[in-house]
């Protein structure tokens, strides 16, 4: 729609430049309903606004045009007062079906019913284990999709008869209707646009000229792949009409969780509990991984919540090289119970190294060993240094 400064498409269309396309047509959407000139008869501002809304969404509503108008502006998508596209009118059929916004279909070439149409697209659904996109695989899945029926080869025709020239049409598939002082032109409601009638379908196909049927189809999955991702086969959907090209496939991939394993990108991420004594000496465990059993070694004097790598063993990265890794968050168990020779142990190492930094006095009720090296350790503080004659912890608890 010309004018002297052309508004933002953005703020035409109400949303924000960070709107996803499902936003954008919604907001589309939302505009022609209270714009659409059959609901406004007659009023030239409204009119306006339904165009100018158009014009946004044919942009927006594109991908590539999107990009370069973000990048360049207005200029990067033409001029202003571009003709509207017929793909924006595919998109909402629903709300323009039985107006005269119908028609752009046919006028700008979308409507003609002769020739070769697409075939329809197909969605299959495919479930696979956690540990599967590790490496690259194939799977052959089962999809039902229409097919062009055997006994009449997709005509719709029972075999052996002919459909008829359409009255209403004579067969050219549109007719012509005049609106005000414009003569315009629409799929013809008697034959459809094919521009013949069948009065003798097919009894195989119901004169629908194909038939269900179910297919087995190899499916490749690339290593990485994650839940949600969504792939492309091309001429794997339902065949066209009229000898145009098939629809494509599109296989959803879901991930079936695996307890005790998460993901995030390509690194699988898991929990591993040590006992006490292991944190503090140090050790070595098994961790199962997607790739298998690996040995992870614990450093001594790991911290509980630590968390620690093993390096290439995640999932390769979808779009890149290499690997993620397998992180181990590391858990300490405090034992809930202990014999009489543990408590002598844990009271020792108490002993040894006293109550932390900055840490208060010892509350009411502390055990009397724990007050006494507190007695000792402030004894020792205004010496010449600590005891000699006190061997280490570890000495006495395990010598």
């Amino acid at each position: 729609m010309p004018t002297t400064a052309q508004r933002d498409y953005y703020d035409v269309l109400g949303v924000g430049r960070d709107a996803s396309s499902d936003e954008i047509k919604k907001a589309y959407r939302k505009l022609a309903v209270r714009y659409h000139p059959d609901r406004n008869p007659g009023d030239k501002s409204a009119e306006d606004q339904f165009k100018e809304a158009s014009e946004a969404y044919g942009v927006l509503g594109d991908p590539e045009k999107r990009s370069r108008y973000d990048r360049f502006g207005h200029a990067g998508v033409g001029s202003a007062g571009q003709p509207m596209n017929s793909e924006i009118f595919a998109d909402f059929q629903d709300l323009f079906r039985g107006s005269v916004f119908d028609l752009f279909g046919d006028m700008f070439g979308g409507g003609d019913r002769h020739g070769p149409a697409r075939g329809r697209d197909i969605q299959y659904e495919l479930s696979i284990d956690f540990g599967e996109p590790k490496e690259e695989n194939r799977k052959r899945i089962l999809v039902s999709r229409a097919e062009p029926c055997d006994s009449c080869r997709g005509s719709g025709v029972e075999a052996g008869k002919q459909p008829i020239l359409c009255g209403r049409c004579g067969g050219r598939g549109q007719e012509t209707f005049s609106r005000g002082f414009m003569v315009m032109s629409r799929t013809c409601s008697g034959c459809g646009g094919t521009g013949k009638i069948v009065r003798d379908p097919c009894r195989e196909c119901a004169g629908n000229g194909t038939t269900p049927r179910e297919r087995e189809i190899t499916v490749r999955l690339p290593a990485g792949i994650a839940d949600g991702n969504q792939l492309r086969v091309p001429g794997e959907g339902e065949p066209g009409a009229r000898g145009g090209p098939s629809g494509d496939l599109y296989v959803r991939v879901h991930v079936r969780p695996q307890r005790g394993l998460r993901r995030e990108e390509s690194d699988v991420l898991s929990e591993a509990t040590i006992s006490f004594p292991q944190a503090v000496l140090g050790t070595e465990i098994p961790i199962a991984t997607i790739w298998g059993e690996e040995t992870l070694r614990i450093p001594a004097g790991t911290q509980p919540h630590t968390i620690l790598r093993l390096r290439n063993r995640g999932f390769p990265a979808l779009r890149s090289r290499g690997r993620g890794s397998h992180l181990v968050r590391i858990l300490v168990e405090v034992p809930r119970k202990l014999s009489d020779r543990s408590r002598a142990a844990v009271e020792a190492l108490s002993e040894e190294f006293g109550p932390p930094p900055g840490a208060s006095s010892a509350p009411a009720g502390r055990h009397p060993r724990a007050a006494e090296a507190e007695g000792r350790g402030h004894a020792e503080a205004k010496g010449d240094g600590a005891d000699k004659s006190r061997s280490s912890f570890f000495d006495r608890i395990f010598s």
